[in-house]
C-alpha cells in the first residue's frame, strides 16, 4: 500500500486538523497516564514558584544559618543541569529528582519561619522569573564529586591491571 500524505499538495495541513489532532493525542495521553496532563502544567508551575521562593527566603536577615546552608543545596541542586545520578542511567536516574528534591523541599520549608516563607512566596508570585537563579557552589561541589568518583574507579582498575 503506498504511503499516502495527508494535507495539501506540499503536506501542509489546515489549522483545524492539527488542532483536532492534538486534542486527540492530549486525550490518548491522559486516557494511559490517568491524569489530566494540564494538572501536570499546573503543579510543574507552582513547584518553581516554590523554588524561587524558597531561593528569596534563603537570603532574608529573619532565616536561620543552617536553613540558608540547606538551601543552598536543594536549590542548587534543583537548579542545577548537572545531577549526582545522570537520568540516562535507568530508574536510578529519576529517583534523584523523584525523592531527593521533595524531600529537600519539605525538609527546607520546616525550617523557615512562616512569616519569612509567605512574605517570599508572596514575592516569588508577584515577581516573573526571567532568570532562573544558580547555585554555582552546589554546580561545584557536584563535578567535584563526579571527578572524584572518576579518579577513584581509575585508580582502583589501575592497581588491578
Amino acid at each position: 500500500m503506498p504511503f499516502r500524505r495527508e494535507g495539501g499538495e506540499d503536506g501542509s495541513e489546515d489549522e483545524s486538523r492539527v488542532r483536532r489532532r492534538s486534542r486527540k493525542y492530549q486525550g490518548e495521553l491522559e486516557k494511559i497516564l490517568g491524569a489530566d496532563v494540564r494538572n501536570w502544567r499546573t503543579r510543574s508551575k507552582q513547584l518553581k514558584s516554590e523554588v524561587y521562593a524558597l531561593s528569596l527566603a534563603s537570603k532574608h536577615p529573619k532565616t536561620p544559618w543552617y536553613a540558608k546552608a540547606l538551601a543552598v543545596f536543594i536549590i542548587g541542586y534543583a537548579l542545577s543541569p548537572i545531577d549526582l545520578i545522570p537520568d540516562f542511567i535507568p530508574v536510578i536516574g529519576y529517583l534523584d529528582d523523584l525523592i531527593l528534591v521533595p524531600v529537600g523541599i519539605a525538609l527546607l520549608v520546616k525550617m523557615i519561619p512562616k512569616e519569612v516563607l509567605e512574605e517570599c512566596r508572596e514575592r516569588a508570585r508577584s515577581q516573573s522569573i526571567m532568570k532562573k537563579p544558580r547555585s554555582w557552589t552546589a554546580v561545584m561541589v557536584i563535578v567535584m564529586i563526579w571527578l572524584s568518583l572518576i579518579y577513584l574507579t581509575f585508580r582502583i582498575l589501575w592497581h588491578r591491571g
